[in-house]
């Protein structure tokens, strides 16, 4: 490969490299089944929001997973027709709305990674009362 072509491809504006992407049935079916995937999923997200959100303290954590699923589809949507209009508005759409899917999940695990060390905490001082008090009892 010359050193022309290498500077002709670093040279060239991000949104042309999109566009002069190679786009071959099997990707575009690729991204269509990927899609419907992930409408699939969606929609489970959604219900176990809703089914979280029967109870007070589950909607803490119902709500924004039906959002996390309502973004998910709207994902699913956008990428389904990036594959048929191949318009890089779609795929940028696509993107951003699976970014706020993730961040929805990310926070999420941040705050039950926080839950679950909070109640192990709760769980070695309970314990570590309970054993004294035992012990003072059997003296």
């Amino acid at each position: 490969m010359s050193e022309d072509s290498n500077e002709s491809t670093i040279n060239q504006p991000a949104g042309s490299q999109l566009q002069d992407m190679n786009f071959d049935a099997p990707f575009q079916a690729l991204i269509v089944k990927m899609s419907k995937d992930m409408s699939f999923i969606g929609i489970i997200a959604v219900i176990m929001g809703a089914l979280d959100c029967i109870t007070i303290i589950g909607a803490a954590i119902g709500i924004p997973v039906i959002f996390a699923g309502i973004r998910l589809r709207e994902s699913a949507e956008a990428f389904r027709n990036y594959a048929l209009n191949r318009d890089t508005y779609f795929l940028h759409h696509a993107i951003e709305r699976q970014e706020r899917y993730f961040f929805i999940w990310k926070v999420l695990a941040i705050v039950g990674i926080c839950l679950a060390a909070l109640y192990i905490i709760f769980i070695i001082i309970f314990a570590v009362v309970a054993g004294t008090t035992f012990l003072k009892m059997a003296q």
